[in-house]
């Protein structure tokens, strides 16, 4: 993966912070977010190699959270981000915390990262990719038709917000467009089923939250996440989903800033 051809938007002044979206969103996902971040720091927020508008790597070449994560150091090198802080959630969040382990992040923030289920959780995450593989076949018109059903419909507020009954669920649905044969959220999802994040150092500050109404990835997956990780900051985000950033973006910025002060002001030498 060419990391000259990943799509970002950069704003904001201060120590860079790169914000890292899920399987299947793009960089579009931190607005509401930023907004309460770039006073601080420069924001850097991605489009993930094969999303938003980023193109994925070939067909035939590898494609997984070890090639994402060397693509994101590439481009963390190509435009001289020296150790940014890192957030990033779900697959995002994978990515960030791999990338802490090699050194590169200043400090990790993560959201319901993959690679910390176990037991029925990760049986569901094998069958949701084989039901993707599955519904990539579906012709493109009827899968639109479906996706704009009711019960789907309901089925998407469902799954992807903490509070499904809100205005600002209303209007949510199943991406359907991104579900084809070859596609990168098809390619990627099997990947994403078998990865297991391994215990490993990460040399700076550490933040894992998980959405207490995450039903993508059970928040049980917090549990993993603190023997795998102990040194880290362990949050449950009250009434939040497995898109905390759509369900409550000030809370998620505030612990992104918490994560950001704990590393600078670790830096800070005694005078």
């Amino acid at each position: 993966m060419d990391p000259t051809r990943i799509a970002f938007e950069r704003r904001g002044t201060g120590r860079p912070l790169v914000l890292l979206h899920g399987l299947g969103d793009r960089r579009q996902c931190w607005r509401a977010v930023t907004a309460g971040l770039i006073g601080e720091y420069e924001v850097v927020c991605v489009d993930l190699p094969g999303f938003g508008a980023s193109p994925a790597p070939g067909p035939g070449d590898p494609y997984d959270v070890g090639t994402l994560t060397d693509a994101l150091q590439g481009f963390c090198e190509l435009h001289g981000l020296d150790r940014p802080h890192l957030a990033g959630n779900s697959l995002g969040g994978s990515v960030a915390l791999e990338l802490g382990v090699r050194g590169v992040a200043g400090s990790v923030t993560v959201f319901s990262p993959v690679g910390f289920s176990a037991g029925f959780s990760r049986s569901g995450i094998h069958a949701f990719g084989a039901l993707t593989r599955l519904v990539a076949r579906v012709p493109g018109p009827l899968k639109e038709r479906i996706a704009d059903s009711a019960p789907a419909r309901a089925l998407a507020r469902t799954v992807l917000r903490g509070n499904p009954s809100t205005p600002e669920a209303r209007s949510v649905r199943f991406g359907v467009g991104a579900l084809e044969p070859g596609s990168p959220f098809v390619r990627m999802m099997p990947s994403v089923a078998e990865y297991a994040f391994t215990p490993r150092p990460l040399d700076c500050p550490v933040t894992i939250a998980w959405g207490d109404r995450d039903r993508t990835l059970s928040p049980s997956g917090a549990v993993y996440a603190r023997r795998r990780v102990p040194h880290a900051r362990m949050v449950s985000l009250i009434g939040s989903g497995h898109i905390p950033m759509a369900d409550d973006p000030r809370t998620v910025a505030e612990h992104i800033r918490w994560t950001c002060r704990t590393a600078d002001r670790d830096r800070v030498l005694p005078g």
